[in-house]
């Protein structure tokens, strides 16, 4: 096959890794001709375009495609991605991402491409503004048209889009996104001495949250929680894996609370090295307001830990409340420290709903998994086209 991919920026993140696990699988495991179009990577999130290149993968970035709506650069970025298709002519487009799934399948619409589009998260969610939710929802019920199939990452995806009336239900198929998860399941350096580095005695407990520490993640929740958890759990510690333009605001309101020696910033750490930092924790929590299916919570199963997460999106369909994890309702901060609370008083609890949640991930969660029933879904799209013309 000859696949074009088409995502709005390479930075650390769920949506990118995925995408990034899908051409390389595609390139490496099934020999298919692939490349991957991008805009530049700008902010402090980290950058996932050193690791295509190291894998030889076609990586093309366009100046013009930017993450902010701006009709005029928007215009320009559309004509940089119709370029960029017309160069490599592709059989199909796969889209990821709000701005790139627009515009890519607008694109692929205008060159008589057929587009396979993947909803990592909705376009139109919590946090946004009336303006940007509504003009949202008008273009992806547009961009419907302009697109053959739909992969959601998780069910709850297809559900948001059914409801919002983007297309019917026979165009979606949900497939988990996929991962290393021989990174999780074996550290690759010693948890012990990883605490240690890190500033975490054997007698703490490791309450854990990976993201960028930006909007929509929801560090504020896990932080203005932290006084109830501390008060009744005193050696419990808090471990921030991530980076982001929050950093200073989130220090600071913990430092106003007394709680800084309970905190401990990791800072921006190699998607490879996450698992180690897992094995670190004694649970994970997850509190973003906004994410298909956010890939820590199967991630932190994988590794053996317990999970807590609000009631979001796709976040039931592996936070399993009460056999991998605890289900919180979203922005409930007591509801959120008496979770917290709970995992960190019950060992038992904790080694239960962690076995629990490795024994049902790993398989469903592993990469060739994933790229090889997206591989499937191009080929019925590939079949449908020549079977209409």
């Amino acid at each position: 096959m000859r696949i074009a991919h088409i995502i709005t920026r390479l930075i650390i993140g769920g949506a990118q890794e995925n995408t990034l696990f899908n051409v390389d699988d595609q390139h490496h495991l099934f020999n298919d001709e692939v490349c991957l179009i991008t805009g530049p990577g700008l902010g402090p999130e980290g950058s996932l375009e050193p690791k295509a290149l190291e894998r030889g993968l076609d990586l093309r970035v366009l100046p013009e495609l930017r993450r902010s709506l701006n009709p005029l650069q928007d215009w320009r970025s559309l004509k940089a991605i119709r370029r960029a298709l017309t160069k490599f002519a592709p059989q199909l487009v796969h889209t990821h991402s709000s701005k790139a799934g627009i515009l890519g399948r607008l694109a692929a619409y205008q060159l008589g491409i057929p587009a396979v589009h993947t909803i990592h998260g909705a376009s139109f969610h919590y946090g946004q503004n009336l303006v940007s939710k509504t003009a949202y929802k008008w273009a992806e019920r547009r961009a419907a048209h302009w697109c053959q199939h739909y992969i959601s990452v998780s069910d709850a995806m297809t559900e948001q889009y059914l409801t919002a009336g983007i297309a019917a239900r026979e165009k979606f198929t949900t497939i988990y996104s996929g991962m290393d998860v021989d990174h999780f399941l074996t550290p690759r350096r010693d948890p012990a001495t990883l605490r240690r580095e890190l500033g975490l005695s054997p007698h703490h407990i490791v309450l854990g949250k990976v993201a960028r520490l930006f909007h929509l993640k929801g560090h504020e929740y896990l932080i203005e929680a932290a006084p109830q958890v501390v008060q009744a759990v005193p050696d419990v510690r808090f471990l921030l894996v991530g980076d982001g333009i929050l950093k200073s605001r989130f220090q600071s309101r913990i430092a106003e609370l007394g709680l800084t020696k309970h905190f401990v910033f990791a800072g921006l750490v190699a998607p490879e090295a996450v698992g180690d930092y897992l094995h670190t924790m004694d649970a994970v929590v997850h509190t973003s307001v906004w994410e298909g299916l956010a890939r820590v919570l199967p991630q932190g199963s994988i590794a053996g830990k317990p999970v807590i997460s609000f009631a979001i999106d796709g976040a039931p369909e592996v936070c399993v409340p009460d056999e991998t994890g605890l289900l919180v309702e979203p922005r409930n901060v007591p509801q959120l420290a008496e979770a917290m609370i709970r995992l960190a008083q019950d060992v038992e609890l904790r080694q239960r709903l962690g076995a629990t949640g490795r024994e049902r991930f790993t398989e469903q969660f592993r990469h060739q998994n994933m790229t090889r029933q997206i591989r499937d879904v191009y080929a019925r799209v590939l079949e449908n086209r020549d079977s209409t013309h």
